[in-house]
């Protein structure tokens, strides 16, 4: 057993210095790409679903399949091409505000996506041993939150400086350098070009800094047909494709943070709110309360810890439906004024953050132990499929809500009144009535396969096919012992 330590690898550091910049870019642009799509673009609420709901989706599945590219090619190579490809994909989207454009743009900013994630986990792995593992992937967890803050922080002054910028100075050059955009949402083409600035920053630091790790690619490379044929063993395991798809439920509410809040504050509160820095509350949240939530329920049964997770998420839906009822549209504070709509947004993403805390951990923890003896690595690498079918539904629900009850004020006819467009946003709150009908029916779907497991497991240990099981043996100890 060695030694513990925070001393690591300067390739250590390089890596997850290169993670925060690529979160840094992911999330400043994904935090306005829904807008962006709908009013630069000119994509509707529902399209604008389906192409950010396919775009999540395959994001989530491109690192299992990008990972064995880059043990094939070494890590240092994937990395720099990785970051190749953001830049592209960013600096495409942002210059060129069309459809076919943005397609192409996201599809690269994808495949550029998915060769980080394994390769920067990869690295944080090979620079550290058993003993400090856990410490390495503690600053690694660090790093993509700082990443993600930062990236959400920055977008909204970045938004509201061209918004107000006219021709002269740097802004005005900048300006300038695009043809002088303008229309709805042309300030939104910077934000984009920022993050391709930060996934350029990263690109310069793989290049010039990063090194290949010892054993860092090029060894025990799987062929996709190889991890095809594993994705179908771990879907074949009917308890581990339950779970993903009912702990999805949750992600599809926890993705509202990109699919609708944005638009719904824009639609509702105005063009002055500031939905990077209001959906920061999460990472807050998460960052201050996984370590002593997970120690607090670490002697849980992990299913018990998912179900107070499916509790607490329809509150965050539900609170954000309840600002109407309070009346006043601004609410004080004591030290400062808030409109209601983003005190009870902010108020949702507190009760979405404390909800992540309970599932996350203990969720990969029951994940791990439905896999056979040898492939626990290969189900936690299938385990984000939850997320992956949670934002696809969520996104493409998003849409359709969106349409239906908060729609884009471009769309709405030229001749409407003042109260005729109120009323068109009067029933603007019923969007999160949905959200927490989803996740009350997650709830009910997770104790019903609790149940029946409980009840098939039971009957198992009643045969002796199990041996004796006291009161006290949990439903993962007796599914250990039948793997």
């Amino acid at each position: 057993m060695g030694k513990t330590t925070w001393r690591f690898s300067s390739t250590f550091w390089f890596a997850n210095l290169i993670e925060l910049f690529e979160r840094a870019a992911y999330y400043g642009c994904f935090i306005f790409l829904s807008v962006y799509l709908t009013t630069r673009i000119g994509f509707t609420d529902a399209e604008t679903g389906v192409v950010t709901g396919v775009f999540s989706f395959v994001l989530y599945l491109m690192p299992t399949f990008m990972g064995t590219l880059a043990d094939r090619i070494g890590f240092k190579k994937a990395l720099c091409a990785a970051f190749l490809l953001l830049t592209i994909g960013y600096s495409v989207l942002g210059a060129f505000p069309t459809k076919f454009s943005a397609i192409l743009a996201l599809a690269i900013i994808v495949c550029g996506a998915g060769i980080v994630k394994p390769v920067v986990s990869g690295t944080t792995a090979k620079c550290s041993d058993e003993t400090n593992r856990a410490r390495a992937f503690s600053l690694f967890y660090w790093a993509v939150n700082i990443g993600a803050f930062a990236g959400k922080s920055f977008v909204d002054p970045i938004r509201q400086a061209f918004a107000a910028a006219d021709s002269s100075g740097v802004l005005g050059f900048l300006k300038g350098l695009l043809g002088n955009p303008s229309g709805p949402g042309w300030e939104l083409q910077f934000v984009n070009l920022y993050s391709a600035s930060m996934a350029f920053v990263a690109f310069l630091f793989a290049l010039f800094a990063y090194r290949d790790p010892e054993g860092g690619g090029k060894a025990h490379a799987k062929s996709f047909g190889e991890l095809a044929a594993g994705l179908g063993r771990a879907l074949s395991n009917w308890r581990f494709a339950c779970l993903i798809v009912i702990t999805g439920f949750f992600w599809a509410i926890q993705g509202q943070l990109y699919a609708t809040m944005p638009k719904y504050l824009f639609r509702m509160v105005g063009l002055s709110s500031k939905p990077g820095w209001v959906a920061n509350v999460n990472p807050f949240v998460v960052i201050l309360c996984v370590i002593p939530i997970t120690q607090l329920v670490r002697r849980w049964r992990p299913i018990s810890s998912i179900a107070v997770s499916f509790l607490i998420i329809p509150l965050s839906a539900l609170s954000v439906s309840l600002a109407p009822l309070i009346g006043a549209q601004e609410v004080s504070l004591g030290f400062t004024t808030v409109n209601t709509i983003i005190l009870m947004m902010m108020i949702g993403i507190v009760f979405q953050g404390l909800a992540e805390c309970f599932l996350s951990p203990r969720y990969l923890e029951y994940a791990s132990k439905q896999a056979p003896p040898g492939e626990t690595g290969l189900y936690m690498g299938y385990a984000h499929l939850n997320s992956a079918f949670g934002w696809l539904f969520g996104f493409i629900l998003s849409g359709v809500l969106l349409e239906k009850w908060c729609p884009d004020p471009a769309s709405l006819p030229a001749g409407f009144t003042e109260l005729e467009r109120a009323a068109r946003y009067s029933h603007a709150h019923y969007i999160w009535y949905v959200f927490t009908g989803v996740g009350v029916a997650g709830f009910i779907l997770l104790m019903a396969f609790r149940w029946f497991t409980d009840r098939l497991d039971g009957r198992k240990a009643a045969k002796g096919r199990l041996g004796p099981v006291s009161a006290e043996r949990t439903l993962e100890e007796i599914t250990e012992s039948e793997d």
